[in-house]
């Protein structure tokens, strides 16, 4: 029997053991990358609030799983955001309330097999809804999505080439509720088992009729990383002079693209005509035009913007794509009239930079192969790399920095969602920063 004071140290108990159990799926991502603990990293959370004693307990506990887990997936946020992360988080983790009341409703209990068998359906899609609600940008952006997890696991990308990222997380999702079940109530364990048969059946069928991307020609492209550059007043000067100087080396590479990361170029290329004779003599001394990025007051509009530039031997080209989705508080301050103070505890934008209008397709010469070019956390959008690819590009090309989160977890997240957009479109992917890691998926 248990008095007031042990129910009450046992509602602590359950509510502090909610934050690391909503956290344990961070491990599935890069760095660690420990993909398989995605299928049963769920199960903590979930048997905790299966056995809630209330709907209220069940929708704490749910809130404060998605708090760990957006705090564990966003913790390399800190250095930039400081204490405001936890708020941030704690409005994040309320799009986890109807999931929850959702395990708590078809796994709470002893469910029948009626009830398992709906669970192993609605639980997954609850969470879908959580992540489809949260990958709105103004919320943030689909950073740590469950089934991006698995951007090294071969079946899995496949599934991602029939439903996208969002079909991954469904059967991650449908895995570790068929693992509640199995561990916890035996009239379960039939659906339980059929709900595993379906995953599996699915993903092979998949895998074997489920059509792969076609080659249809070679492009070689080659990514000029810099490295850290120490700040300074010259800094911008001194990233672009090693620039200049990595991709002088490239000379006889007979290339079709050389693709410089975010933030590459520090000036205006229409103020600074210097730059831009720099950049058609390296253009024409490699013999292929360079893809660079510019972050800088734009001297044809007012603001800041940064943009994706292509320069040819006779200068820039006039192709030209503005950054339309930009990282709140690290590109512009949400409600900066309410929220502007964060910028006086971290790292967030002194000014909001501008957005772009439309995506843009840029055509290389010669052989008339199309480029869709993003920038940095627009790789995280699925549907921006599937509408370039639709619209015809051969390659999207994602220019990122991440120098500001050299030492953390950041660059190998970011990357690994290369893989997952390669998957999407059926077109290869290059990921280019200044620092970090750069990859190219295909």
């Amino acid at each position: 029997m248990l008095t007031e004071g042990t129910g009450g140290r046992a509602r602590w108990w359950r509510a502090a053991a909610a934050v690391p159990a909503g956290a344990l799926p961070a491990l599935a991502f890069p760095a660690p990358a420990l993909w398989w603990l995605a299928y049963v990293a769920l199960v903590p959370w979930m048997l905790l609030v299966r056995t809630a004693p209330s709907g209220r307990r069940a929708a704490l506990e749910g809130w404060l799983g998605g708090l760990g887990l957006v705090l564990a997936v966003h913790h390399w946020l800190l250095p930039s955001l400081h204490v405001f992360l936890l708020p941030l988080a704690a409005l994040l983790g309320l799009l986890w309330i109807p999931w929850a009341l959702l395990v708590r409703r078809l796994l709470g209990g002893t469910p029948g097999p009626g009830r398992a068998a709906a669970a192993l359906v609605l639980v997954p899609a609850g969470w879908l809804l959580s992540e489809l609600a949260r990958s709105w940008q103004g919320l943030g952006g689909p950073w740590g999505l469950l089934g991006a997890s698995q951007w090294q696991v071969a079946p899995a990308l496949r599934l991602a080439s029939v439903g996208g990222v969002w079909l991954v997380s469904l059967l991650v999702v449908a895995v570790n509720c068929a693992v509640v079940l199995l561990i916890t109530v035996p009239a379960g364990r039939v659906p339980a088992v059929a709900g595993l048969s379906v995953c599996a059946l699915l993903t092979g069928a998949v895998w074997l009729w489920a059509p792969g991307p076609e080659l249809t020609g070679v492009l070689r492209v080659a990514v000029v990383q810099p490295g850290l550059v120490a700040d300074g007043p010259d800094s911008v000067e001194r990233r672009f002079a090693t620039g200049e100087r990595l991709t002088r080396s490239l000379g006889g590479e007979r290339l079709d693209l050389v693709v410089w990361g975010e933030s590459s170029v520090g000036a205006d290329l229409a103020a600074r005509p210097d730059l831009a004779r720099r950049l058609a003599a390296l253009s024409a001394q490699v013999g292929t035009p360079l893809l660079v990025n510019v972050d800088a007051r734009r001297s044809d509009r007012p603001g800041i913007y940064k943009s994706s530039v292509l320069v040819g031997p006779e200068g820039p080209t006039g192709d030209r794509y503005d950054k339309m989705r930009l990282v709140p508080f690290g590109e512009y301050v949400p409600a900066r009239d309410v929220l502007g103070w964060v910028t006086s505890v971290g790292k967030a934008a002194q000014e909001d930079r501008r957005r772009g209008t439309r995506p843009v397709l840029m055509e290389l010469p010669g052989g008339g192969a199309r480029i869709g070019p993003l920038v940095c956390f627009e790789s995280a959008f699925p549907d921006m790399s599937r509408y370039l690819a639709g619209r015809g590009a051969d390659l999207v090309v994602v220019q990122s920095a991440t120098s500001t989160f050299q030492d953390s977890w950041a660059p190998a997240q970011h990357a690994s969602l290369g893989a997952l957009r390669a998957a999407e479109t059926g077109r290869p992917v290059l990921h280019a920063t200044l620092t970090g890691t750069s990859a190219g998926c295909g």
